[in-house]
């Protein structure tokens, strides 16, 4: 059983929607997932059901790796229902033309049948237009049902409702009125995480309620209940079959359509095939087996890692050992740190004052031990944030700046042997932040950037000594040889 829960587009209440079933159904031992490369939104799903959610995106992964990723996750928590919660509208992603990084993409991988989310404010006959432009738009994505958002009442329900189901032909199993004190509150990076609000359990309690008052879950069951499972397994030989034809585990796109001066190298970009010394069947490279111990910042400044990126690294015989850069004194007995994103620029104050902390992570650096940190974590390596000290491994300050610096889906090629590469290897990533780094060279970065914006002139990866810090994300699907290049490096400096 399977649903992708699709908007129409961003804003229209999906993350409130998905989250409120996921915790309705929450009995029924849900697995969850977000289509993207968001962190936020997993961390409500997680706290609905219990369930680690995961992540399924189109852009760091190929179809296999789709059908694979959903397929381990439903097993590692032995579910039998997988809810997905979609990203921006339904058919959004990198291309106006093609489904690379959008839900479509998803569902067709899965062959889910999609819900369609929709804020249906001042809609009766329209929101039958609308469904019916999402369903011709490509047929082979299976509209089952659609949920009204934000309508006025019991008769702009029912009218609106008559209208989908009639002229649209799709049965309509839910109505939200409007209620603004449901709405998420959001910040900078997006909506605000799970583990900074007290009363996010109230408010899940609260999405919960509604989606058992407002949403017909029975109907929703019925809908789950229409995946194919020979279709999945089809779909899952195909991607096989087309690795195994073409040897080639990245993604190929045609973007000439809509190709001009402007986009044309990052077109090109997407279409180089990503490193992968994987085997067939793996979604990332392993063979490690020596024993080793990574130190993992993880509190509540430092929340963004993907499940299986840390889950990779321990296939290859990595223990994780958390601590927290705010509370802790020091870092623990490890062979090497991972410093994930979060918001520093937030609790620069708190960081900045656990001066212990700082001068054990700048001590395990001068010592020519491995240190791996990503947006976050290379603001909190670097000399200081806004002018409170930080670690000083990076040696550069870094600031935080009221416009987006980066936000970008990205393509980026090793131009050096590094922590986490060889020269030469292709990997996708993704980056957002507000902060930059006042770097004025780029002798020290050690990726470069041919899709997204990076550190500085379209380079990213700063190393210094066996530190290597970027504000580009890696997923392990998406950068498939990562897990297994940091423990062997980790391994060979111990």
């Amino acid at each position: 059983m399977k649903v992708v829960l699709a908007g129409t587009g961003s804003a229209v209440g999906k993350t409130t929607i998905s989250t409120g079933i996921m915790k309705a159904l929450q009995d029924e031992n849900v697995q969850p997932f977000k289509v993207g490369p968001d962190f936020i939104d997993p961390s409500y799903h997680t706290i609905a059901t219990g369930n680690v959610s995961r992540n399924l995106d189109s852009f760091f992964m190929d179809e296999f790796q789709i059908i694979n990723s959903f397929e381990r996750a439903m097993k590692i928590s032995k579910s039998n229902m997988g809810i997905i919660e979609g990203v921006r509208g339904l058919y959004e992603g990198i291309s106006p033309i093609s489904d690379i990084g959008n839900t479509a993409s998803i569902a067709k991988a899965l062959d889910a049948p999609v819900v369609l989310l929709m804020d249906s404010r001042s809609l009766v006959k329209s929101a039958a237009a609308v469904v019916l432009g999402f369903k011709a738009l490509d047929p082979d994505v299976r509209i089952e049902g659609v949920i009204l958002n934000k309508v006025k009442g019991p008769r702009h329900f029912k009218k609106a409702k008559e209208s989908v189901e009639k002229l649209a032909n799709v049965p309509v199993i839910g109505g939200i009125p409007r209620n603004d004190e449901i709405a998420v509150e959001e910040r900078h990076l997006g909506l605000v995480p799970a583990l900074e609000k007290e009363k996010i359990n109230r408010n899940i309690e609260l999405w919960g309620n509604i989606a058992e008052e407002y949403i017909d879950l029975d109907a929703l069951k019925d809908i789950m209940k229409t995946s194919d499972k020979s279709a999945l397994k089809d779909n899952k030989n195909k991607a096989i079959d087309s690795l195994e034809d073409d040897n080639n585990y990245g993604h190929r796109v045609d973007l000439s359509i809509h190709e001009d001066e402007f986009n044309r190298e990052h077109n090109e970009a997407i279409n180089l095939e990503v490193t992968n010394g994987s085997k067939p069947g793996e979604l990332w490279k392993t063979g490690n087996k020596t024993p080793i111990k990574i130190g993992v910042a993880i509190d509540e400044i430092f929340t963004f890692y993907y499940k299986e990126t840390l889950e990779s690294l321990e296939e290859n015989g990595a223990k994780i050992v958390p601590f927290s850069p705010c509370k802790d004194d020091e870092i623990p007995d490890v062979d090497a740190l991972y410093i994930g994103g979060g918001y520093p620029e937030v609790f620069k104050k708190e960081l900045s004052e656990n001066e212990s902390m700082l001068k054990s992570i700048n001590k395990f650096h001068m010592e020519d031990r491995p240190i791996y940190g990503e947006c976050g974590g290379l603001i909190y390596l670097s000399e200081s944030i806004d002018g409170l000290g930080m670690v000083n491994a990076i040696p550069y300050s870094a600031e935080m700046t009221p416009r987006v610096q980066g936000l970008n889906y990205v393509v980026a090629r090793s131009n050096r042997d590094n922590l986490i590469s060889e020269e030469g290897d292709i990997f996708r990533a993704h980056e957002f932040h507000y902060t930059k780094l006042n770097i004025d060279s780029t002798e020290d970065l050690a990726f470069d950037v041919l899709r997204g914006r990076g550190v500085l002139d379209s380079m990213d990866g700063v190393s210094v000594r066996n530190t290597l810090a970027n504000y580009i994300h890696i997923h392990a699907c998406s950068c498939p040889n990562f897990a297994y290049n940091f423990t062997k490096n980790i391994a060979e400096l111990d």
